[in-house]
């Protein structure tokens, strides 16, 4: 697969910009026997907030992230509706037991997710986050942050505060901030759906700042679970959702929400197609199950170590073909050489490169796995002991 794109900053109509006031709700039709009611004021824009002007634009190759690739997004929203469950938000006429949420009501959607998405400025650099507990924990992309220590954040009702960055793993593109809850005031947090339970069809919505355009929501469908995509230290991600619902540059590190308004994954990347640096209906997230897994140890100080195989693959019939086994890695110490074909690790067959990676993604560094392959037309086994990941792929 063409390698999927990042996105960077600089936007050509930064300071420019006009801010759009959001129309307030739609009036509800009353019964035909009764006469209409009055039409709904406007409602008054709210004055832009620091991040008014927002950044956009550029793309750069995911290899390239750690040369510095910065995510973008900017919110810069009216918020006029205090935070409330979607099923409060709008009732459901055909079944007043099934809340909008189920329904997949998307404008209800958004009015309970909305409050929880923030934007964030970090250096030069900005990009999208979400509210995971109203403690102050804020989940956005590593490559968003950078290398920055704090950040700003600004919230869709324009609170702008201070935020520590607390951890940051660019294996899996994701990073954790605090924000101080005294500061920031109330916080409306977003929950975390069960990924591995997602499914192609489903509907799928986003929420971001796509070129600089605050509080945007889109949506669309899953289009596809289990994708892999090149993380920032050039490591596969494994087990991303791809989705259609139109993400840009600026919708890096925002959520991907489910019919429920719970996040199924983190907008990360987009692939584009010939000329085009926008959506051309190909997102991708890292899936909240990833999320759950790292931030809480970044949380708690912990620098993520991941097994490591030291070996580069091509599609083979009935297998991996080695392309290059990493000179002083675990493979190549194992004995494992160019040309060779892996046909199976620790009993699992493999049917393609990405399935190597999958079969160590789960292991840690000092295991033992045991590499089925296939040499000059014989088998053989080989013993691996999995090491701890470069800080960058070689």
């Amino acid at each position: 697969m063409t390698d999927p794109l990042l996105w960077l900053h600089g936007d050509p109509t930064e300071g420019r910009r006009v801010r759009v006031p959001e129309p307030g709700a739609d009036p509800v039709a009353p019964p035909p026997a009764d006469p209409p009611p009055a039409p709904t004021p406007p409602t008054t824009p709210r004055r832009s907030g620091r991040f008014g002007a927002a950044v956009a634009g550029g793309l750069v190759s995911a290899s390239l992230v750690t040369a510095g690739a910065l995510g973008l997004g900017l919110v810069d929203a009216s918020g006029d509706e205090p935070p409330a469950s979607i099923a409060a938000a709008q009732q459901a006429p055909s079944d007043p037991t099934l809340s909008a949420r189920q329904r997949g009501d998307v404008a209800a959607i958004y009015r309970a997710a909305s409050p929880a998405v923030v934007s964030i400025r970090a250096g030069s650099g900005s990009g999208t986050g979400f509210v995971v507990d109203t403690d102050g924990t804020i989940v956005t992309n590593a490559h968003v942050v950078g290398g920055s220590d704090r950040v700003e954040v600004q919230f869709a009702d324009d609170r702008t505060v201070r935020a520590d960055v607390r951890g940051v793993d660019t294996s899996s593109d994701l990073a954790v901030l605090h924000v101080d809850p005294g500061a920031a005031g109330s916080l409306t947090a977003l929950e975390l759906a069960d990924s591995d339970g997602v499914r192609t069809g489903q509907l799928a919505v986003a929420i971001g700042s796509p070129f600089g355009l605050p509080q945007t929501a889109t949506s669309g469908i899953v289009s596809g679970t289990g994708r892999h995509i090149q993380a920032p230290d050039g490591f596969q991600i494994d087990r991303v959702i791809q989705t259609d619902a139109p993400i840009n540059p600026g919708n890096s590190g925002g959520p991907l929400l489910n019919a429920n308004g719970q996040v199924i994954g983190v907008n990360s990347q987009i692939q584009t197609g010939g000329t085009s640096q926008g959506n051309v209906g190909i997102g991708f997230a890292v899936p909240a199950n990833t999320v759950r897994d790292v931030i809480p140890r970044l949380e708690r100080g912990e620098t993520i170590r991941r097994a490591y195989l030291g070996v580069s693959t091509a599609e083979a019939n009935g297998g991996a073909a080695v392309r290059e086994a990493t000179a002083g890695g675990p493979a190549a110490r194992a004995g494992l050489r160019t040309g060779d074909v892996i046909v199976s690790v620790d009993g699992d067959r493999i049917a393609s490169p990405d399935d190597v990676a999958a079969a160590i993604a789960d292991r840690a560094p000092g295991d033992a796995v045991e590499l089925e392959v296939r040499r000059d037309g014989d088998l053989r086994t080989l013993d691996v002991e999995l090491t701890a990941r470069p800080e960058q792929a070689p």
